[in-house]
């Protein structure tokens, strides 16, 4: 089991994140946070019109979305301080919203277990 990683914003850069370490044992996948359904994510993950399809089976339920036999959490909300990174023990959190960079915004998930932002 490998670092536990969530990411808000699952737009082209959330959804690219995801896809380049689909597979890699040092990286887990717990949430993501979107404001979009998560049958839309899903499906907007396994077809892209740049990457093209993804090889992997993709499932989504209200509040999951599942990648072969990994199964992640689907948060949806507009505020960071809200998002409850605690519940999945998200340790780090990929900013992909294009919203919070600076750094006092972006500092609003840095708790709950949180220890890093990365600001895309």
């Amino acid at each position: 089991m490998g670092i536990k990683v969530g990411i808000n914003g699952f737009g082209r850069i959330g959804r690219n994140v995801l896809r380049t370490a689909l597979g890699d044992s040092d990286i887990d996948f717990v949430a993501v946070n979107d404001l979009t359904d998560t049958k839309t994510l899903a499906h907007l993950l396994k077809y892209d019109s740049v990457l093209g399809n993804l090889d992997h089976e993709i499932s989504a339920t209200e509040n999951t979305i599942k990648v072969n036999n990994d199964e992640f959490r689907v948060f949806s909300e507009r505020d960071p301080a809200k998002i409850p990174w605690g519940e999945v023990g998200a340790e780090i959190v990929i900013e992909s919203t294009g919203i919070f960079t600076a750094k006092e915004k972006a500092a609003l998930h840095l708790r709950d277990g949180v220890k890093k932002v990365i600001i895309s």
